[in-house]
């Protein structure tokens, strides 16, 4: 099997693309350990040099949905909130902030995460580090949804065939195509999606293969390079229906400055900038864009309007109900 590694890697390297049907092999492979660090390091490392294609994305999305440890909370009808990262741009943790408060807005949230790779401080580090527990426990999570209104899906615990593959991507240290993909493997195959995308041509490239899914979804990617609306100027919008261009104006704001939505430099930052803006006591900036996710999550489920839905995730926010559902979400972690 490392001969064929070898032929694809060959193949890579001579800027020529792979099928679908080999991408999936080649993450099947890997999950069974058939080859080694080195041939794994440089098959990520391709990807960095050139763009993936639409049959690749497709192909290696099929195999960690085909890999993954299911579980089935669909009764919920719940949204998953999840942006790729890797927009270098180190922005405090807008979109777990806007699922607390799309789940305190009522709206069910099936929360994939997963610690940061390119980022200080990614989904997981932060509600770790503030005693949220990580589980594949079923009931557990059902539980979560019920009480809290969300529950977290930390990757690596329903991804087990990555495994070989995580000590790698850490030592790597930057963006690997593992980024492109945490977004479309939620192993709740949840009905509704916010994704955020780190640029333009995998904004497309997610909306054609959300396209063929029966996903209800949005796909956002901020012009001026976020995962996720910024407000700092226009964002590009795909779902199910329309294609657009949304504005600050829009949620009736003005634009931001890029300082005003910094994040921390280590997971103890992190955790503080949260608590502050969860509590009601963020910045007007931070609580905007913050809501401005929110938004898009709730009107993506309800199919409210942006007006209402920015309503509501503002009187979640600073009503409370977003705290209560994350104090809930710790609370059951501990016993």
């Amino acid at each position: 099997n490392s001969k064929i590694m070898k032929q694809i890697l060959n193949r890579l390297i001579n800027q020529e693309s792979i099928s679908a049907e080999e991408a999936r092999n080649v993450l099947v492979n890997i999950s069974e350990g058939q080859y080694n660090q080195s041939q794994i390091a440089s098959f990520l490392t391709v990807y960095m040099m050139r763009n993936i294609t639409l049959e690749e994305l497709k192909g290696f999305r099929d195999a960690l949905l085909d890999l993954c440890i299911p579980v089935d909370i669909s009764e919920f009808n719940a949204i998953d909130l999840c942006g790729t990262g890797g927009d270098g741009k180190d922005t405090f943790n807008i979109s777990t902030l806007a699922s607390f408060i799309t789940a305190g807005a009522g709206v069910k949230v099936a929360k994939h995460g997963n610690y940061g790779v390119s980022s200080a401080c990614g989904s997981s580090n932060v509600m770790e580090h503030l005693g949220v527990k990580f589980t594949s426990d079923k009931g557990f999570l059902k539980h979560s949804l019920d009480e809290a209104g969300i529950c977290v899906l930390h990757a690596p615990l329903f991804h087990p065939a990555m495994k070989n593959v995580a000590p790698i991507r850490r030592e790597l240290g930057v963006k690997t195509f593992f980024n492109m993909l945490g977004p479309m493997v939620n192993p709740s195959f949840p009905k509704h999606q916010l994704v955020g995308v780190f640029n333009l041509e995998l904004l497309r490239m997610y909306g054609y293969l959300y396209q063929n899914t029966d996903k209800n979804y949005t796909i956002l990617h901020a012009l001026d390079g976020y995962d996720e609306i910024s407000l700092t100027g226009p964002t590009k919008v795909i779902r199910n229906d329309s294609e657009y261009i949304i504005n600050p104006e829009d949620f009736g704001l003005e634009n931001l400055n890029q300082s005003e939505i910094h994040g921390g430099n280590s997971v103890a930052t992190s955790a503080k900038i949260f608590t502050h803006i969860l509590k009601g006591q963020g910045t007007d900036s931070q609580n905007n864009v913050v809501c401005a996710n929110a938004d898009m999550a709730i009107s993506t489920v309800t199919k409210k309007s942006i007006e209402d839905s920015f309503e509501l995730a503002k009187e979640s926010l600073l009503g409370g109900k977003a705290k209560q559902s994350f104090d809930k979400l710790v609370k059951l972690s501990k016993n």
